[in-house]
């Protein structure tokens, strides 16, 4: 896969645009599921992600092949998610939540073909408060968290993504499941 990766990156810098898109084809469902747990919008999120590949593939020329391109590419897809949600007015959006629904969108009113309807709706709405409780977390905190237990990172690719020490994010992802158990002490 690194060779892969590599290859594709020694093409790019050539001037190969369709290497690119295989990199992008490679990653942008991670990319996506990373700003949208940390945006917790699915426009946002989109935006976001195209955002952090654009900047991955005019600024290719400053990637360091001696790290692993994956932790470059969410530093980007991180630092760009960061900067929304201190940027971040309030918008309308078409799955914005439906007044009157209790957290129902209209993507929420299509049949499910799987779960029973009082499991899927027990299930969504488990999923919505820990989604809302990890949006109330601190920015630090909930980075960590979305990084460690949503995309799965190991603490040494946090550590690379944030350039942080890895005792500060075992720190920060301590503090971050403590103030979850706190939103969460009820369930």
């Amino acid at each position: 896969m690194d060779m892969f990766i590599k290859q594709r990156i020694k093409a790019i810098k050539k001037g190969d645009q369709s290497a690119f898109a295989d990199i992008v084809e490679m990653y942008k469902d991670k990319i996506y599921q990373l700003c949208y747990r940390m945006l917790g919008n699915r426009h946002e999120a989109e935006d976001a992600a195209q955002e952090a590949f654009i900047r991955a593939y005019v600024n290719i020329h400053t990637y360091d092949p001696t790290m692993k391109f994956s932790s470059w590419l969410y530093r980007i897809a991180t630092n760009l998610s960061i900067d929304r949600m201190r940027k971040k007015k309030p918008d309308v959006y078409l799955d914005a939540e439906v007044s009157g629904t209790d957290g129902l969108t209209m993507y929420s009113q299509l049949a499910d073909e799987g779960a029973s309807p009082e499991d899927a709706l027990e299930s969504l709405e488990l999923q919505q408060m820990v989604q809302e409780a990890i949006l109330k977390l601190p920015e630090k905190y909930r980075t960590v968290i979305v990084l460690k237990y949503i995309d799965e990172l190991s603490l040494q690719e946090i550590s690379d993504i944030l350039n942080l020490p890895i005792g500060t994010v075992k720190t920060r992802i301590h503090r971050g499941r403590e103030a979850l158990r706190k939103h969460l002490g009820h369930l």
